[in-house]
Parts: C-alpha cells; sequence; structure tokens
C-alpha cells in the first residue's frame, strides 16, 4: 500500500510536469515537425496493435525504423503469412470452447439451466438438493467464457497479426453482444471466431450477415423472439404446452423490433441515417423468422443453429426507405442486408468509427471522407477499408500522434507486452479489467465501449492503473532501462528526467503510470 501511495503521488507530480512541459512547448512551437522514423514505427505498433514488445524494439534497432515498418506494414495486411507461435496455437487447441459447435454449446448451457432449476425446486421443497447441479451454471457455464477471454488476451499478447487482433476487437465492439444475457456467454467465443474475426480484412456484408445470423446475436437483440402477429405453435407443441403450462411464457408473442433498429442505428446506418421509426418496424417484419434452431440442441445435436422458419415469417408487404418490398421469405432479409451494408449513409458512419477509434477522438473530415469514398468504392472491402486509414497522411500527423488515451484493455495489453508478461492465468487479468470498468464481453449495451479519452481519463481510472502498474512492476523484474528502451521515443524527455530521479525500485511503476504511457 505504501508503494502504491508512493507511486500515485509521483505520477500526479509527473503529470504536472508534462503538463507544464508541454505548455511550455506550445508556447515556442512555430512548426509542427513530422514524425520521425522511430515515432512512425513506434505509432504503427500502438495503434496498429498493442504496443511494443523488447523483441520488437530489438528488431527496430537491427533493421532500421524505416526497414521495419515498410515489413510490418506489409505482413499485418497479410496475416495468414505470419507463422503463429507454437505456445500461442497449443494454448488455442487446449480451449474447449474453440472446439465445441454452436449447438453442442447451447445443449450445455441448456443441461447446466435446467439441472440448476431442478435442484432449487427440490431445495425449495424442503428436499435435499444435488449442490453440484445448484451450482451447474457456474461449475459448467462460466469456464467456457473463461475460456474466450483466455482465447482472446492470448492472441492479443503472442500472435505476431497484431493488427488482426486490433481489427477484432474494433469490429466486434461493432458488432457487440453482451455474454451476461442468457446463453450468449457460452456462444461468445463461436462468435468472434466465426462472425468476426475472418471478416475483418474481408468484406463488410459478410461480416453483417454472419452476425445477423450467429445464434449470439439472434439470442441478444431478441430477434429469435420476433414472430408474425397472431403466430401460433405447430400442433405438436401446442400439445407440449398444454401438458407443460409452465412454458408457455416461452413462446414467441409477436414482433420484437430491437435488432432492426440496432440494426440500423449502431451497425449500418448510424443515428442520423434518414430513417424513421417506420423503417424500423418494416424492417422488423422483415427478419420474421430468423431464428435458432434449438432442437438440435435438445436433442444432442451438432453443427449450426440458425435456421429461418417460413411460419413464424410475416410474408406481408411491407414500405422501407422509401422501397416497397414484397413478401419473399427469407430473401427479404437478405435484400435488407445488402441495401445497408452499400447505403452511403452507412460508408459515412464506418468511416467516423473508424477514424475515431484509429486516429483521433475527433477525427479529421478530410480522413473521413477518403474512408467513406473507398468504402463505397470497393463495395466494403475491409482490407481497402484498412490500408486507405494507414496510407493516410492524417494517419502518420504529428497531431494524430499519442493523441489517443488508452481504454483499460488497451493499457493492460500494452504493459504485459511492454513487460514481456505471459501470464498462464487470465483471471487476475478479467478482475483487473471488470475493476476499471471494462470487463471482456462485458458491455452490457448495443453501442459496446466507448473510445474515447473522456469515457477513461478520470480520477478513478487513474487510481486503478497506478494500482495495477505497481502490481506490475513488481512482477516483472524488468528494469526501468529496459522499459524504457521498448518504449523509444513514445517516452518524453521530461518523462525521463523525471524518472531519474526517483527511486530505482518504483521507476517500472512510475513509467507505466506515466502520462506518457497511458496514450497510444
Amino acid at each position: 500500500m505504501k508503494n502504491r501511495r508512493f507511486v500515485l503521488s509521483s505520477a500526479a507530480a509527473l503529470a504536472g510536469v508534462m503538463l507544464a512541459a508541454r505548455r511550455s512547448q506550445a508556447a515556442v512551437a512555430v512548426a509542427t515537425p513530422a514524425l520521425s522514423t522511430e515515432e512512425r514505427a513506434l505509432h504503427a505498433l500502438n495503434r496498429l496493435g498493442y504496443g511494443p514488445r523488447p523483441a520488437d524494439a530489438a528488431a527496430i534497432a537491427a533493421q532500421g525504423a524505416d526497414k521495419w515498418l515498410e515489413r510490418f506494414l506489409g505482413e499485418q495486411l497479410e496475416p495468414r503469412r505470419l507463422p503463429q507461435p507454437e505456445g500461442l496455437s497449443a494454448r488455442l487447441a487446449s480451449l474447449e470452447v474453440l472446439q465445441l459447435g454452436q449447438a453442442e454449446l447451447l445443449g450445455r448451457y441448456r443441461e447446466a439451466v435446467k439441472a440448476a432449476r431442478e435442484a432449487r425446486r427440490e431445495q425449495a421443497q424442503g428436499m435435499k438438493a444435488d449442490a453440484d447441479a445448484i451450482n451447474a451454471v457456474r461449475d459448467k457455464i462460466r469456464p467456457l467464457v473463461g475460456q474466450a477471454a483466455t482465447a482472446r488476451l492470448s492472441r492479443a499478447l503472442q500472435s505476431p497479426a497484431q493488427l488482426e487482433e486490433v481489427l477484432t476487437e474494433f469490429w466486434f465492439n461493432h458488432f457487440n453482444v453482451f455474454a451476461g444475457k442468457q446463453a450468449v456467454g457460452v456462444l461468445v467465443a463461436d462468435y468472434e471466431q466465426r462472425a468476426i474475426r475472418p471478416h475483418v480484412l474481408g468484406r463488410f456484408r459478410d461480416m453483417l450477415g454472419a452476425t445477423a445470423k450467429h445464434p449470439a446475436m439472434l439470442i441478444y437483440l431478441d430477434n429469435a423472439q420476433s414472430v408474425v402477429a397472431g403466430y401460433e405453435p405447430p400442433q405438436r407443441a401446442r400439445r407440449f404446452l398444454a401438458e407443460r403450462p409452465q412454458f408457455k411464457a416461452r413462446v414467441p408473442g409477436g414482433l420484437n423490433e430491437n435488432y432492426a433498429r440496432e440494426l440500423m442505428e449502431l451497425h449500418t446506418l448510424g443515428v442520423d441515417g434518414g430513417y424513421a421509426q417506420r423503417d424500423v418496424t418494416e424492417l422488423a417484419r422483415m427478419l420474421t423468422g430468423w431464428g435458432l434452431d434449438t432442437r438440435k440442441a435438445l436433442v444432442g445435436g451438432t453443427g449450426d443453429l440458425f435456421a429461418f422458419e417460413p411460419r413464424k415469417h410475416d410474408n406481408g408487404s411491407k414500405t422501407w426507405l422509401g422501397q416497397a418490398v414484397k413478401g419473399g421469405g427469407m430473401a427479404e432479409g437478405e435484400h435488407a442486408l445488402d441495401v445497408l451494408a452499400a447505403h452511403p449513409a452507412t460508408a459515412r458512419h464506418l468511416a467516423f468509427k473508424f477514424a475515431q477509434a484509429f486516429v483521433a477522438d475527433d477525427p479529421p473530415a478530410s480522413l473521413v471522407q477518403k474512408l467513406a469514398d473507398n468504402f463505397k468504392a470497393t463495395g466494403g472491402d475491409l482490407r481497402e477499408f484498412t490500408r486507405t486509414l494507414i496510407r493516410a497522411d492524417e494517419f502518420w500527423s504529428r497531431e494524430a500522434y499519442q493523441a489517443k488515451f488508452k481504454t483499460p484493455y488497451q493499457y493492460l495489453l500494452s504493459s504485459l507486452r511492454a513487460l514481456d508478461l505471459q501470464p498462464a492465468d487470465p483471471r487476475n487479468l478479467l478482475a483487473a479489467l471488470a475493476q476499471a470498468g471494462q470487463p471482456l464481453y462485458g458491455a452490457q449495451t448495443p453501442d459496446g465501449y466507448k473510445n474515447t479519452a473522456a469515457a477513461w481519463r478520470n480520477p478513478e481510472a487513474l487510481t486503478q492503473r497506478v494500482q495495477l502498474a505497481t502490481t506490475l512492476g513488481q512482477r516483472s523484474g524488468i528494469s526501468a532501462e529496459k522499459l524504457t528502451s521498448t518504449l523509444g521515443a513514445s517516452v518524453s524527455e521530461p518523462t525521463r528526467r523525471t524518472l531519474a530521479t526517483e527511486p530505482v525500485g518504483q521507476q517500472v511503476a512510475l513509467l507505466l503510470a506515466s502520462p506518457d504511457f497511458m496514450k497510444r
């Protein structure tokens, strides 16, 4: 505790020194210098990855920053060509959640919930309930969610395809699902691995379709429960419900607009995309019947769960975004996704979000326009979309350098990479993220986590980061000299001078808690 108080007070003093230095520089500045070659290399590592490791710093020194950066940028846009470390491959192969299919995952969830429900009923009746059954969800389901987090963190820390990892984080957050809702937790690893990750450098329309049909999204935003008005289950199901009236509440009761609303407001057009409430309702009608074949999970089946159910679909005529839409079954929903993916408002909305995440909280309008134009010209080719960002002068500007404040997730990963730490057990890391307000897969609302400084830069966040910096600094065994060498030009001269006056045993924690390291 004494060490943490010391680091906190010293970090506050360091922040004051940095602020004074910046004011002094601003007073005398007459021109904005271009980034040096070393700054460009570090900028790429911090924006297109989760920060430098000691091995990266050594490679930059050995190859020269220009050559290293040219190779790095070329490799990052072709991640399949980068060999995965054996240790990472072995760890991913050991995670059961990555090997199970959707039906098996949902089946496990339902078995655990059923066992827990029956055990609680027995307990309420005064009977001795099975303790294992009562805790079935905790003991059988939470480990699968933990494995999903282990996979994400392991890849972010160890994968050489850093851009792929950063893009996976961005697009998962864009198409956010909350692991705490019903069966979403057991499906979140499959969602990320199959609906997000394969498409981050592919086509936006493919990712849009993959998320729309994934059971995690169908459950999270309730489209699996959205049916035509007046829907009646098949006769066999009605007989089942007559014998088990406690299950009647699970029968879909009508139209649900949740997914249709977020599909337009968050996933594609944006809140100012030129649609009205009527369009939300009509889109929800077009997407009725997009649901799950839950029978696979009930009978121990395998494979994917998405199924279109014509009985649940509203096949009437609609008017959506000013266009007449005839009843066409599942084709209506596919048509809607085609229109939304190609809409100019979608290009603008995605361009702004992308530029904000990778360049500045208030991104340059010129960059947003470049990205939007590229998105429209390429039909939503996300590799070219990303390439446009990387080639843009705005990305490499002095104004963009160190201009983003790290989220808790980015801060944790960049700390571990800089210290070359690879924890075997992620539970403490996940607890740290939860304490910092960004539990992995824990954003409850469809808009996901914010990536701006206003969302994360506050006194409480600083205190939590100081605590984490102190803990990691003590465990790493790395010297402040080596850490400073790894971080290179991202550590300013005022920070270096201030650190030199502090006790050696506190310097690593102070550097991790410094304003310089809080930014990327």
